[in-house]
């Protein structure tokens, strides 16, 4: 058997694009180049973003701060539109409005104009603050390789592979002897002793969707929203909308023989938003399928990717979404993220994704994204963007895995799957297992990657990073992301140095700075790899402190329904007990009048009707520290305000919408310039 050292190369989703294809080269896979994903369409597309110093941006952020009733997206694209026309007039070009990705920044498009010429014309406006091309972005995909197809059913049908879910697991070992050992795996088990995660962090998953029905994802996902603005692309009948249910990316040979999908690789779908969310939040320790790193955390779904590729617009509203930022046109989140995992990315710049990266992690939100597979390139944005925690892949035993890319920009390194194996019809050894699909175009059954349907990659290092920052963020509910990463990068363990073996009978080589061409395996660095591997159990341990928490079942409670309130999840340091329980009723909104038992772990309730109840727990550990959380039981129906007459919904102000209209009058009635 010989070693694999390389699985698939990244998906650039701008000008480059790297095949999933692949060809051996001694006992390796090396990826093979295909031809460029044009990053436009027959028209321009461009990513344009006003000023606020200027007259119209005044007038927007003016109206931003105002709190008033909604509007529906038609009024909001109405608006957008007028704006478009009133800066095609400046320009003499003809504009036609795309969605709005905040109060400043839009999509528009041109006929007869290349969108890197469109950028150039916009940008040199002196009301615009940038404009760029709105680039494509792809799932970072499993390779197509024989050893990755369908094994014999009863063996693919096993759920395998050998080594289980080695990643999840302690290392065996921190340097290697025999050339064998497992020590890059992150050692989530014994974070688990500390925390396993809590109802009230959520992680958004801004991928191709999530098939929530299956089994280890039931109860975990939340509401989401599906972000594709082009039907085409989005494969669903519809633009944007409230269903981030995955339909399938599946791509065709009548696909590709259009000039949306001309550049795209005819594929099976891949059900990658399913196989990260697994990873993040699968159910555990419910005698089913596998486990995920949050045990207790949800998943966030955020659709942002479709057949092939996802827009730059789409993937940024989507982020801004899922952390609780307006989007116009869109309704406001009810449910914000704390963590979001970018499994996504590709070449160019990061322009049009620092404002929003800046205002997500202000809010405290953390953004995680995968490095790349482009065996050793450069890191890809969005991970190489400041305020990401960039993530690249290891291989079993600590070193870089053939595919990840690297860079100084990398936070920290996991595990991303490789095989060792590479005989056809052998089983891949050491890959990730995680949530899948049966089906090749639409939705079959639910199924679990294996070691004959692999799932490999940075996309899968990413959100064993995310689900690691769940549990820190459970354990110590303060945490800003520059802690995260602090916090992160100093419990990091050290990368092996030696005692990798080698088939080409030359020995591994140190990974060294990108310079265009591949690179495969090699001993990571501190300035190629970041900070180490990651160990999630002494990040956890580094950040705890004393948390209560509340767990309510059952999770939606109808009138007359016995309701417990439990403190299990209560987080405590290593070393201390928790010395006592207090629960009190701080609200019983009309339909509670007394909670049944008030000193132990837990209490109960019987609500008399629809409504909500407040309750109070404070906790006291044996150190003598304390800790006090608010509790909101929602119970029956939640009562909502009707949609307006108009039609669609969006956390958009009159008095935005009204500034708005009136600065692209005002735009209209300006002379046109050259």
């Amino acid at each position: 058997m010989n070693p694999l050292r390389s699985a698939s190369r990244w998906l650039p989703l701008v000008a480059l694009v790297l095949t999933s294809a692949w060809a051996p080269s001694q006992a390796e896979y090396a990826p093979q180049p295909r031809a460029p994903l044009p990053a436009q369409s027959e028209s321009g597309r461009v990513i344009v973003k006003f000023k606020g110093s200027a007259a119209l941006g005044k007038r927007i952020m003016a109206a931003k701060a105002a709190s008033v009733a909604p509007q529906s997206a038609a009024e909001v694209a109405q608006i957008l539109q007028a704006r478009a026309t009133s800066l095609g007039n400046r320009l003499g070009l003809t504009l036609h409005a795309g969605h709005a990705i905040d109060e400043r920044t839009q999509v528009v498009t041109s006929e007869g104009i290349g969108s890197r010429a469109l950028a150039a014309r916009l940008a040199a406006d002196d009301e615009v603050e940038y404009a760029v091309e709105d680039g494509r972005r792809r799932p970072l995909r499993v390779p197509d390789d024989p050893l990755y197809l369908q094994g014999p059913a009863v063996v693919g049908a096993s759920g395998g592979p050998v080594a289980g879910q080695w990643y999840l697991r302690p290392p065996q070992a921190s340097t290697l002897v025999t050339g064998n050992e497992i020590v890059s795996s992150i050692n989530a088990q014994a974070a688990w002793d500390i925390t396993t995660g809590h109802p009230s962090v959520v992680v958004a998953v801004l991928d191709t969707g999530i098939r929530s029905d299956h089994p280890d994802l039931a109860g975990k996902v939340l509401p989401g929203y599906d972000m594709i603005s082009n039907a085409t692309v989005a494969n669903d009948g519809n633009g944007r909308d409230a269903d981030p249910a995955d339909p399938g990316d599946w791509i065709t040979s009548s696909d590709v023989a259009t000039s949306t999908f001309s550049d795209c690789e005819i594929s099976d779908s891949s059900w990658h938003g399913t196989m990260t969310a697994g990873l993040i939040g699968a159910s555990t320790n419910n005698a089913t399928g596998m486990a995920g790193v949050g045990w207790g955390v949800k998943i966030l779904p955020v659709r942002v990717l479709g057949k092939c590729f996802g827009s730059d617009s789409d993937i940024i509203a989507g982020m801004r979404w899922a952390a609780g930022l307006s989007v116009p046109g869109v309704p406001a989140n009810p449910n914000p993220a704390k963590v979001l995992n970018l499994s996504l990315g590709g070449d160019g710049e990061c322009t049009a994704y620092n404002a929003a990266i800046s205002e997500i992690t202000a809010a405290g939100v953390v953004v995680v994204a995968s490095a790349g597979n482009s065996s050793g390139h450069a890191v890809g944005m969005p991970a190489k963007c400041p305020g990401v925690i960039g993530v690249g892949g290891l291989r079993h035993i600590g070193t870089k895995v053939g595919f990840s890319d690297i860079g100084p920009e990398l936070t920290i390194s996991a595990p991303g799957g490789n095989c060792v194996n590479i005989n056809a019809g052998e089983p891949c050894l050491y890959p990730i297992l995680t949530t899948s699909n049966t089906g090749t175009t639409t939705p079959g059954t639910a199924r679990y990657t294996d070691a004959f349907n692999i799932s490999v990659g940075t996309s899968f290092s990413a959100p064993l990073v995310s689900g690691t920052v769940a549990l820190m963020m459970t354990a110590h509910r303060g945490l800003t992301p520059a802690q995260v990463i602090a916090a992160l990068k100093s419990t990091a363990r050290a990368f092996p140095q030696s005692g990798a073996p080698s088939d080409s009978g030359v020995a591994i080589q140190q990974c060294q700075t990108p310079n265009g061409t591949d690179q495969l395996e090699c001993y990571c660095t501190t300035s190629t790899c970041g900070a180490g591997m990651l160990d999630t159990a002494a990040a956890v341990a580094a950040v705890a402190k004393l948390e209560a928490y509340v767990s309510i079942s059952p999770a939606s409670p109808q009138p007359s329904q016995t309701v417990q309130l439990d403190a299990a999840s209560t987080v405590h340091t290593s070393g201390t007990t928790i010395a006592s329980y207090t629960w009190s009723l701080l609200d019983g909104g009309g339909i509670v009048t007394a909670l049944s038992g008030t000193s132990g772990a837990s209490v109960t309730a019987t609500p008399s009707g629809n409504g909500s109840f407040t309750v109070r727990l404070a906790v006291v550990d044996s150190n003598g520290a304390t800790s006090t959380v608010d509790q909101v039981v929602q119970v029956g129906t939640v009562v909502t305000p009707p949609p307006s007459s108009s039609g669609g919904g969006g956390a958009v102000s009159v008095l935005w919408l009204l500034g708005l209209a009136a600065a692209a009058w005002a735009l209209r009635r300006a002379p046109a310039r050259g």
